[in-house]
């Protein structure tokens, strides 16, 4: 293999910090590079050296055998080096073809040739085996399909090292493969792909090698076929987790929630299912299979057409978060940068959100006292912050989570609604939280965890329902647990 890429003894320091100290890189040509670490351990910031938006402060980047500066992302792209980012942000209301010739039409005396665009976008779609006509909008595809094109877009500029951040953390099991059959075509075709993934177990299947840094320092580099999940694990936390999934002592008591009939046209039907104090109840299900759309419309987001709702054995009437919280409910959204968070605001702002109109008088909001309360909630969840002050968006995923977490506990709510918890945190980060949901539990709380991990439900519920295409396809006590047992029901085979 020819080497295509060598980053060397790269620093960085943020307002007089060292954050990377000398960490090397190399990629070589139809190689895939797994780049792993907890949150904070230097990824994203290596990547944003690579492409331009961040300088180092020293340190060399040799490319195709010859030293470069990379001062911006359009001199990145130029020079063959493109990113598929995690959150995926395309002009909704354009076509495929606009989207992929945005800013590079074909044009003659001011008019674009859309034939001609779409003929060429035809053949970038089919050199990543995909079939989907170029003239559809945007905003009528899948994240997968999405992802898909973003690579196809990368291509057409001539892309030699493609760095792929997250892929699969919002994609479905058939989608994952889909993608993963890309990437074999694109290693055939001499691409070098960085893959920064938290989910380890799929990098047996598509990494060659895989790099791992922990606290702005490189750890080591390994084959990937000499290497274990346990081995990297420790490489990353500087630890051994024998146990990613805690232990719980938790006592499961009496009905908390009880769900008869409930149905909304299009989304799910006759749903029935309870949940009681001290458990943590897991929805399994592929996605479309109604699960987001279950424990929306319990927490009032969304009305369903019919069916009742118990909390403590009272008939409840929820169509509207407000009404949802008043029952003492808390919902830890999917995605908490958009739903969950207001990322430009502070780490204390964010956690005293949902108790303002209880700490304020004539309108004024209490400043000393919010601030005591927000620095009781970082102490307590052991939130990584210089100070209350810091913006959420410069957090780790695994802080963010925590952030919303606070908020919601600042509530005091009985019923806590997780979906997809640990999305795009490390299996540090993903520890803390499975710690914080058993503390949860133990002091009576009770939990619905909605996961797209299998091995996530069965290391920490103690019952699973089972969703597919809207429709409840069974409930499984835990020792009926099993990835197969799920994944038949799921798929309703």
């Amino acid at each position: 293999m020819n080497n295509i890429l060598k980053m060397k003894n790269i620093k960085k320091s943020y307002s007089g910090v060292e954050v990377l100290h000398g960490v090397d890189l190399e990629l070589n040509e139809g190689e895939v590079l797994a780049l792993v670490g907890e949150n904070g351990a230097g990824k994203s910031t290596m990547m944003k050296i690579l492409m331009g938006i961040t300088k180092p402060d020293s340190g060399t980047i040799v490319l195709f055998d010859k030293k470069v500066n990379i001062p911006n992302p359009a001199r990145a792209l130029h020079m063959g080096i493109a990113m598929i980012h995690q959150e995926l942000y395309p002009i909704p209301e354009m076509t495929i073809a606009e989207n992929l010739f945005l800013g590079r039409e074909f044009s003659k005396i001011g008019f674009v040739n859309s034939k001609k665009q779409e003929r060429e976008t035809i053949q970038w779609l089919r050199k990543m085996g995909i079939d989907i006509l170029p003239s559809r909008k945007m905003k009528d595809l899948s994240i997968s399909e999405t992802q898909m094109v973003e690579i196809a877009k990368a291509l057409s500029y001539g892309s030699k090292i493609l760095i792929m951040d997250e892929p699969t953390s919002a994609i479905t099991e058939s989608e994952i493969m889909k993608l993963f059959d890309a990437i074999k075509i694109l290693k055939s075709e001499g691409i070098g792909i960085i893959y920064i993934s938290h989910k380890l177990d799929e990098l047996p299947q598509i990494a060659d090698r895989v790099e791992v840094l922990r606290d702005g320092n490189l750890i080591t580099v390994e084959n990937m076929s000499d290497i274990s999940k346990q081995d990297i694990i420790r490489h990353m936390v500087n630890r051994e987790i024998n146990e990613i999934y805690p232990t719980c002592k938790n006592r499961i008591g009496e009905v908390v929630l009880e769900v008869k009939n409930l149905k909304r046209k299009g989304e799910f039907e006759d749903i029935s299912f309870d949940l009681r104090k001290g458990e943590k109840l897991g929805i399994a299900g592929l996605m479309g299979a109604g699960r987001t759309e279950i424990v929306s419309t319990l927490f009032g987001d969304r009305k369903p057409d019919s069916g009742e709702i118990y909390i403590f054995g009272e008939k409840a009437k929820i169509n509207k978060p407000s009404q949802g919280i008043k029952r003492r409910m808390a919902f830890v959204t999917e995605d908490r940068k958009l739903l969950g968070l207001n990322l430009m605001g502070t780490t204390k702002d964010n956690i005293v959100t949902c108790i303002e109109k209880r700490e304020s008088f004539l309108g004024f909001l209490n400043d000393r006292k919010t601030s005591a309360i927000a620095d009781k909630m970082i102490k307590q969840l052991d939130i990584k912050v210089m100070s209350r002050s810091q913006l959420v968006e410069n957090l780790s995923g695994g802080n963010q989570q925590k952030v919303v977490l606070a908020k919601w506990l600042l509530t005091n709510p009985d019923i806590i609604i997780f979906d997809e918890p640990t999305r795009g945190i490390d299996v540090g980060a993903k520890t803390e939280i499975y710690n914080l949901m058993n503390e949860l539990v133990m002091e009576g709380k009770a939990v619905i965890v909605i996961s797209s991990e299998m091995p996530e439900l069965i290391g920490i519920a103690d019952r699973i329902i089972v969703m597919s295409q809207g429709r409840l396809s069974g409930i499984l006590n835990k020792d009926e647990f099993s990835q197969e047992k799920i994944m038949h029901m799921a798929a309703h085979i």
